[in-house]
């Protein structure tokens, strides 16, 4: 459909508003439309407004889409996932039940090396197919952009092999997928004791590679004590930056303020975690406008009590983003609204904050706040439309699969056609 109107959405979320993040009272706003509607033609949005002023503008040739009385909204951005992996980790979860932490099944060769070699196992196809399989999960919760890391590799032609993987899964169409490389998301088993000689081979050898091929937008590191310290992150971020890479941190997940101040001294346009981050990084943080990108489900995934403290931030001033950190160890969700409902339950973010930081915050994070993020003419035409009567039912009934239909580029992805 070229020219299509969507009406009779009960409340039409637009989230439209003045350029960049929105911070403080301007997360509770969301732009609502009552009986609202909007007309796309080729893939844009073309005009959003209430119904009666929708219809009155269209033609007869403009085909049109009943919402039935439903809520519709932007697609969510999910602005941390970790997409392409092959396997499960479930007899790791078990462990975790019977009392083992994150760190000591770590210690032991799982974790993300476990991911790494069953990963290595399987082959390129049955690694598409595996990866592939995992967009219509983030379909089924209203989502339709994802940044998707490497990471499950940890060598040069395999880091390589996974960004092509994001490459060919982006070219489907059936989910944006903004690229970020992780090659030091962990140190491989052949150089442990040398987490140094593994940095070398980031910054020499798969970074040059990665932009030379143009396979990420940006570099993420996990930056922990235990597994890359600052002094051995900073020179991987500083050989990213160098080469055109914008930067994104796993930060404080488990120790306070270490990597969320190398964040904000380099200019990140994220820090993400920081479950253990407190007010005197928060400061930081807003005066070199690095966005946090909030991850409540790894929390609940590893029976951790600790979230980070979202009314803090929100007071200081910070533009939250809310996302799931997919992956099979500490976050095995790709279901946003589970996000938003971890959100509200155990940080005290309003489900209007919420929203706000799973759509526009989250695609100012990615810089694509420009083409997605909120319904306003001009902008792509991803959007969702919800089984649910309000807006607030979306966390409300936590973990129900709520999309009824799913358009990117202003073509339905969402139940598939066939």
């Amino acid at each position: 459909m070229s020219d299509f109107a969507v009406v009779h959405c009960r409340q039409l979320l637009t989230l439209a508003g003045p350029p960049g993040p929105r911070t403080g009272p301007a997360l509770r706003d969301l732009a609502m439309i009552p009986d609202g509607a909007l007309r796309i033609r080729d893939g844009l949005i073309a005009a959003v407004g209430p119904r009666a002023d929708i219809l009155r503008a269209v033609s007869e040739d403009t085909v049109i889409v009943d919402a039935g009385n439903r809520i519709v909204l932007p697609g969510f951005i999910d602005a941390h996932t970790h997409p392409v992996f092959s396997g499960t980790r479930a007899a790791e979860f078990e462990r975790r039940i019977e009392g083992a932490t994150y760190e000591e099944i770590a210690a032991s060769g799982g974790g993300i090396r476990s991911t790494v070699r069953l990963t290595a196992e399987s082959t390129p196809a049955a690694l598409f197919q595996a990866s592939r399989r995992y967009s219509e999960w983030f379909h089924r919760g209203g989502t339709t952009t994802i940044e998707a890391k490497s990471g499950y590799g940890l060598s040069l032609e395999a880091e390589l092999h996974i960004l092509k993987t994001i490459r060919l899964l982006a070219a489907e169409r059936r989910l944006r997928m903004i690229p970020t490389f992780l090659g030091a998301h962990e140190v491989p088993d052949e150089y442990r004791g040398r987490t140094a000689d593994y940095a070398d081979l980031v910054i020499h050898e798969m970074l040059p590679r990665v932009v030379e091929e143009s396979l990420a937008e940006y570099c993420d590191i996990f930056c922990e004590p235990t597994v890359f310290p600052v002094d051995l992150a900073r020179p991987v971020l500083r050989a990213a930056q160098a080469l055109g890479l914008a930067l994104r941190i796993h930060a404080d997940q488990f120790t306070p303020d270490y990597a969320s101040l190398l964040a904000a001294e380099l200019g990140a346009a994220t820090a993400d975690h920081l479950e253990c981050t407190t007010p005197a990084a928060f400061a930081a943080l807003r005066a070199a406008r690095v966005q946090p990108v909030l991850l409540p489900g790894s929390v609940y995934a590893l029976s951790r009590t600790r979230y980070p403290d979202a009314r803090g931030m929100i007071a200081a001033g910070l533009p939250l983003v809310l996302a799931t950190d997919f992956n099979p160890g500490s976050s095995p969700t790709a279901s946003m609204p589970m996000i938003l409902s971890l959100a509200a339950t155990q940080m005290r973010m309003t489900p209007a904050e919420a929203i706000t930081a799973a759509t526009v915050n989250a695609a100012c994070s990615l810089n694509r706040d420009r083409s997605i993020g909120s319904l306003e003419p001009g902008k792509e035409a991803d959007f969702v439309i919800h089984d649910c009567d309000d807006y607030r039912e979306l966390p409300y009934f936590f973990a129900r699969e709520s999309a009824r239909e799913v358009y990117l580029h202003g073509v339905r992805v969402y139940p598939p056609a066939d």
